[in-house]
Formats: structure tokens, sequence, C-alpha cells
């Protein structure tokens, strides 16, 4: 069946009769109306009877999709349930010291490249880390980080695990690496990375650099307040090498104001 038939009646209802030269009486109007009805009803056959089975072929479609479309999502839905059950259930394993067996299930999950499957992986990392594997740690950190479809946020939660591992050990240029992307204003964990940047250039001798970064914390208002304090000390642990190499002696702490006490108010008599 073609439905570019020319035999085939075109789209759009057809016209109503018009009778030449008949009078408009109530009578002719009637007989017209009911000539047009009759002929739109037999139009309206015609076309059902050429295009009846592509109509019912789309109307099956569209019900065979949503089905398919609703039997999909149901079992999706039902598997995230049952995944985060058992990752629940290898997170318990290990906070009752069941190292093993928790690490068992977690593997398992793990495995899943969605749902839980990356978290699954980075609390493996995080096990080993606990456990003082930091090599294996490091090397599930470095792995995760550099994963194809992983979510980006968590990649670079990876990528910040391991230069914190590696802080003590990593050349600074190895740090700066992993971390330079990550001090951007968007991204999540930059008050994390400067932190890190900051100690590892404290640590390599590079004073300037190290007080630059903690400098930008403390100038942050959104900065945690435990981190903020952790950039003061530091700070003040600079300033005081920075004096001391000088032969200065460290400014003596200020004490605080003390509270102005508003005097009584006097009762007039």
């Amino acid at each position: 069946m073609n439905p570019t038939d020319p035999k085939l009646p075109k789209a759009g209802a057809p016209p109503p009769i018009k009778r030449a030269g008949a009078p408009a009486t109530p009578a002719n109007e009637a007989f017209d109306k009911e000539v047009d009805e009759e002929l739109q009803r037999e139009w309206i056959n015609q076309i059902w009877e050429q295009y009846s089975g592509y109509i019912l072929a789309a109307a099956v479609a569209i019900v065979l999709g949503v089905g398919a479309y609703k039997l999909i999502e149901g079992r999706r839905i039902a598997a995230a349930e049952a995944q985060g059950a058992q990752y629940v259930a290898g997170i318990k394993l290990l906070t009752e010291g069941k190292i093993a067996e928790g690490s068992q299930a977690l593997a398992a999950i793990g495995k899943s490249s969605s749902g839980f499957g990356p978290v699954a992986r980075l609390r493996l990392a995080a096990a080993d880390a606990a456990s003082g594997k930091t090599a294996d740690a490091v090397a599930k950190y470095d792995a995760f980080s550099r994963e194809r479809g992983v979510d980006p946020v968590l990649a670079d939660f990876a990528r910040l695990q391991t230069a914190m591992l590696t802080l003590d050990t990593a050349p600074l240029d190895d740090l700066r690496g992993k971390l330079t992307s990550l001090i951007i204003d968007t991204n999540p964990w930059r008050h994390n990375a400067r932190e890190i940047l900051g100690l590892a250039a404290l640590k390599a001798g590079k004073t300037d650099e190290a007080k630059a970064q903690f400098e930008k914390l403390l100038g942050d208002q959104t900065v945690p307040a435990g981190m903020a304090e952790r950039a003061r000390i530091v700070m003040g642990s600079i300033v005081t090498s920075e004096l001391a190499s000088k032969g200065l002696n460290a400014p003596a702490p200020t004490s605080p104001p003390a509270p102005v006490v508003p005097a009584p108010a006097v009762k007039k008599k």
C-alpha cells in the first residue's frame, strides 16, 4: 500500500456541494448539508481504509515504546537499590573490622561503571590508606583519576587524595601537575588543593610560593574555619622564620581590647 498513490483521496475535507441556480430555501440548505455530511463520512471511510494500517502501527509502536521505557527504568531503579544495599553492607563490614569481607563486597560493586561502582572503588582506596597500605591506595586513586567516563568531581577527588598521600615523597613539580587544575574558582576541591600546594612548596623551600597559596586561603571568605586556622598557623610560622633569619624577634601577640562596659544610667529624681 503506497500512501503517495494518486488514486488515494487527498488530505483535507471534501469541499461542500454548491447547487448552482437553486434558490436558497431552508429545504435546499438542509438537503445540501445532508449531502455534505454523507460525502464527509465517505471520505473519512476511504481515508481509514487506506491508512488504518499505518495508524494502528504507529499506535502500537508508541505503546510498545512507553512500555519498554517503563520496564527498563524499573529494572534500573531496582538494580540501583540493590547495589546501594550491597554498598552499605560492605561499609558496615569495614567499620566492624572485617576488612577482607568488606573489601570483597566493595570490589564486587566496583566492577560496575555506574551507580555505586565508582564510589565503591574510591572507598576501597580509602580502606587501603587507613590500613597503612599507602602504595596500594595511591595506585587505586591514580588509576581511578585516569578512567574514562568517570565523573570529573570524583576524578578530581582521587587526584587530590593521591597528592595528599604523596605529599612527603613526591617532587613539587609532580604535585603541581596534579593540583594546578584543581585550584580554579569553580572547583569544589580548590581549598584543599591550595593547602596541599602551600605545604608542598614550604617543604621544598619555596617560601614565597607557599605564602601566596596561604594568603589566598586567608583572603577567601568561603574557606572552612578549620582550614583557615591552619593557614594562619602556617603563615605565623613562616613570618617567625623569616624574622629569625634576619636576627629579629617576632612581634608579641597583642592582647584583645578590654570590653567596654556601659555606665549605668542615672535615674533622675
